[in-house]
């Protein structure tokens, strides 16, 4: 019986519309978008993942979190945060675009383009984010720079020399 109530109870928490998402939960996630916005990104995701902690079903926090990955240069991690949004909202915009456009820089276009297709069937009025996806998959992923790190020393010796 307890089981079947924890169960009950949990299912109707997850069914909450954004206007009740937890006023505390809010908070945290208005901090985070401050901290990103200041560059400030480990403290932006202490707040996010605080956000969340109180309310799982904060969209709007996966959705800054997901930014603060992509401002890391960690998109895979930020798709992986964007689909956390879209299953509590899958008609969700801008998830879709930032989605979209996290994939346009890992490369994986085809997926960025069939974002852009839902965005676009969603977006019924003149929107300037699925503008933005249009023009990232425009113009494909960044070029990929190597650091001074990253060179390949070249090979002492001839190819011909035996060891």
């Amino acid at each position: 019986m307890a089981v079947l109530l924890t169960t009950v109870s949990s299912a109707g928490l997850s069914q909450r519309p954004d206007s009740q998402i937890s006023p505390l939960s809010v908070e945290w996630q208005k901090a985070g978008e401050a901290a990103r916005k200041a560059g400030n990104y480990q403290g932006a995701t202490d707040a996010l993942e605080s956000a969340l902690a109180v309310d799982p079903r904060n969209r709007t926090a996966y959705i800054e979190l997901a930014q603060v990955a992509r401002a890391q240069g960690l998109q895979g991690k930020a798709i992986r945060l964007y689909r956390e949004a879209l299953l509590l909202e899958p008609n969700d915009v801008t998830a879709l675009v930032g989605q979209g456009e996290a994939m346009v820089e890992k490369g994986a276009i085809a997926k960025a383009k069939e974002n852009l297709a839902q965005a676009q069937g969603l977006c019924k009025a003149n929107c300037a984010a699925v503008g933005q996806l249009a023009a990232a998959i425009e113009k494909g992923p960044p070029a990929t720079v190597l650091s001074a790190k990253d060179s390949v020393p070249a090979p002492k010796g001839s190819a011909t020399e035996t060891p």
